[in-house]
């Protein structure tokens, strides 16, 4: 499982912050993270040092547009999958299937993570060649959110997943990454990590929390979508983001097989297969793109946790979604 591929910037050590920043967060919680770089708890929730970093400068900076749309997921829970669908859905009248850009970029270039490239390394990005909607990407908890986005009519979509799935899957993602002098992480250690909370904008189960109450007091604002539904019966769920976001698929549309035709481009199997998916690099940060494509699959966890693993996940899971109407 181990593997030598370069760790993205935001889950490397403090290099890079100001002395005032790392100041800063010495005053915080802080712990060992998955890597090799601390975690610090800020607001709830615990982030590397330059993902901090990169999310304060987005909250003093990032103003946000009405005609904006920003997908929120935490990590690994289809985040590429649903960059790639949202944008074929939003920029679908731009371009041509035979010469779509998701074609020759990987979806993480083309929607851009606010904390982790457009506000990284303390940059205060220029927008003006953005294409206007602008699409974006973040996994900023909701009570972290940058002030601009919840006093527009900024859209959110939230992509949550199963979250025994998204532990497994950041599981396998972390020691693809970890330095060989480390050693693999182990299940068990992760596992106690998570559970406790200690995960990259962790605990997953208060992330969520946020955003489906909010999905539920303005669902005109924020759409919440599940990784298993939208597997499940793509299809519909793909025509109720559409509607979600603005941008319907017409009678037109429909008859000529666009919604079909969305759903083969940015497929698994499709965007896995790709050769800027299998070799290339992210251009903010090294990452290799491969990293991104494991899976993509329901019900991996049965292959790996214990069942007093399972017993504690699903205990917690009761616990903290209990009355909320939130259940997987």
């Amino acid at each position: 499982m181990q593997t030598s591929l370069p760790a993205p910037k935001y889950l490397q050590e403090e290099d890079g912050l100001t002395h005032e920043q790392k100041a800063f967060m010495s005053s915080l919680p802080s712990e060992k993270g998955w890597l090799v770089a601390p975690h610090h708890q800020y607001q709830g929730f615990w982030y590397t040092p330059k993902q901090l970093q990169g999310m304060l400068t987005c909250q003093l900076h990032f103003r946000a547009h009405d005609s904006d749309l920003l997908l929120v997921t935490t990590p690994k829970s289809g985040t590429t999958w649903l960059k790639a669908v949202m944008f074929a859905i939003m920029y679908r009248t731009r371009y041509s299937w035979a010469k779509h850009p998701l074609l020759t970029n990987n979806p993480h270039d083309l929607v851009p993570f606010l904390e982790l490239k457009l506000y990284a390394d303390n940059q205060v990005p220029d927008f003006t060649s953005f294409i206007t909607p602008r699409l974006f990407a973040t996994h900023i908890p909701y009570v972290s959110l940058p002030k601009s986005v919840k006093d527009t009519n900024c859209k959110v979509v939230y992509l949550c997943r199963n979250p025994k799935d998204a532990f497994i899957s950041y599981w396998h993602f972390v020691n693809k990454l970890r330095p060989k002098t480390l050693g693999p992480l182990s299940l068990e250690e992760a596992s106690e990590k998570f559970c406790r909370g200690l995960s990259l904008c962790g605990p997953f189960w208060d992330h969520a929390l946020g955003y489906w109450k909010e999905s539920l007091e303005s669902p005109q604002r924020v759409f919440f979508l599940k990784f298993e539904e939208l597997k499940e019966q793509p299809t519909v769920h793909l025509r109720r983001l559409a509607e979600f976001m603005g941008y319907p698929f017409s009678e037109e549309e429909e008859k000529e097989g666009v919604v079909d035709e969305i759903l083969r481009l940015c497929s698994f199997d499709n965007l896995s297969s790709l050769k800027v998916n299998k070799s290339g690099k992210m251009t903010y940060d090294g990452m290799e793109h491969e990293a991104f494509f494991r899976q993509g699959g329901v019900g991996d966890w049965v292959n790996y946790l214990t069942s007093e693993m399972v017993e504690r996940f699903d205990t917690i899971t009761e616990q903290k979604f209990h009355g909320s109407g939130l259940k997987f």
